[in-house]
């Protein structure tokens, strides 16, 4: 143990890696349907407006959920309530998958599913406090959104592929017991948090969860990044949730559909990699958000306008590796501008106002309806970016953040297993 009393475990990857697995399971068993919303409405005999409803119903269930389990998460610890995520993920995929035509079971199943998202998403910023230091948590948020952007990926590309050559239940059966193969995973290998803490900040009295709350929403900033959040997520799961519908009108089939929205994620991760890496390098966070704002702009107007499949895979590219990069950083940020609220608690509220934005999925398809094309909602939310931006400029950065990299200066802590 170092002088200081603090010390930085190799062992830090290993619970990533397990935590990020699970996160992209969930993520692959929420966007299942989006893919395939015609064959899937055909097969179950309802509406397409039903089939969208299957992954609305994760963000409806979201909202009246985060902060009773945000608190469960402060009280008890991520890793027994993510456990308790992964084993009903992986037991209602597989009710799913055995549902076979009963449109019924399956939005059960999905509820079931949609109750348990927030202890992941709620726990981001939890697990990257326990186990990393200072210099390394947007680092580590970021890689936790690579995780998910890979499982909506693996979803929109292979749900299509898999479907050629099975029945909708055959896929999704398979789908809940890879979540099966990922809770184990995580049971075996995670872990709440280190025998000695990475830095001064990780060991730091938090807030009760009551005042936590009071805190953080007393703030400005961090009522600001709640709105961008909002608007941001509300793109993010607009464009993911309706993508066959988008580009249907456009002539392109539904692996067309799934290839596009693959290519926004990859991106996505890409810029969720470099970004909230540069942001720690640098120990700034407002400049990468606003730069990750600036740069969704363009790449939404062509995600509107063009016709053509190669502009409008540049565009999906343009947009998914700016807008994407925004939630690590920004998560990051508020949790730090928020302090001493609980990070499950900051963490919570942000997860909360990506939710909510459901009503901005939902109003896509009315807007969609009145043209017969997705451009005026798409164009709406280009006027939310512009709004977001503007907002985006008057955040501060977090004090303490220019404190800590001061204080610890010079340090050099072990990473050892």
């Amino acid at each position: 143990m170092e002088k200081s009393g603090y010390r930085v475990y190799g062992r830090r990857w290993i619970v990533l890696a397990a935590y990020m697995l699970v996160n992209l399971t969930v993520q692959l068993l929420w966007i299942a349907y989006a893919p395939i919303t015609g064959a899937a409405a055909v097969f179950y005999h309802v509406s397409e407006l039903q089939i969208g409803f299957l992954a609305m119903v994760f963000m409806i269930a979201f909202v009246p959920l985060s902060i009773p389990i945000s608190w469960l998460i402060d009280r008890f610890g991520f890793y027994p309530m993510v456990v308790l995520g992964s084993v009903i993920f992986a037991a209602c995929g597989i009710v799913r998958g055995l549902a076979h035509d009963s449109f019924g079971l399956v939005l059960v199943a999905s509820i079931g599913m949609a109750a348990a998202q927030p202890f992941f998403l709620n726990s981001w910023t939890k697990v990257s406090a326990l186990w990393f230091p200072s210099g390394e948590r947007a680092t580590a948020v970021g890689l936790i959104t690579l995780a998910n952007l890979v499982g909506t990926a693996i979803g929109l590309v292979l749900t299509p592929m898999l479907a050629t050559g099975r029945t909708i239940p055959q896929v999704q059966l398979m789908y809940g017991v890879t979540a099966s193969v990922t809770a184990l995973i995580f049971i075996a290998f995670g872990k709440e948090k280190p025998a000695t803490p990475p830095d001064a900040s990780a060991e730091a009295e938090r807030a009760l969860m009551l005042d936590g709350l009071k805190n953080a929403l007393k703030m400005k900033h961090f009522r600001r990044y709640l709105a961008i959040a909002f608007v941001g997520f509300g793109i993010f799961n607009g464009i993911t949730t309706w993508v066959e519908s988008i580009v249907r009108p456009r002539g392109l089939d539904s692996e067309q559909a799934g290839l596009l929205g693959a290519i926004m994620l990859v991106a996505g991760v890409i810029g969720s990699v470099i970004l909230p890496a540069l942001s720690d390098k640098f120990g700034k966070r407002r400049p990468f958000i606003v730069l990750g704002i600036v740069g969704s702009i363009p790449g939404l107007i062509g995600l509107a306008l063009t016709q053509t499949f190669p502009l409008l895979a540049a565009s999906s590219f343009v947009l998914g590796f700016f807008l994407v990069s925004v939630f690590p950083t920004g998560t990051q940020y508020a949790s730090e501008i928020a302090l001493p609220t609980p990070e499950g608690t900051s963490n919570g509220l942000i997860s909360l106002a990506g939710q909510v934005s459901v009503v901005l999925v939902y109003a896509m398809e009315p807007l969609r309806r009145l043209t017969g094309s997705s451009a005026l909602p798409l164009l709406c939310f280009v006027a939310l970016l512009f709004v977001i931006l503007a907002l985006a400029l008057t955040l501060k950065e977090p004090a303490w953040i220019k404190t800590d990299r001061e204080k610890h200066q010079g340090l050099s802590p072990s990473s050892s297993g």
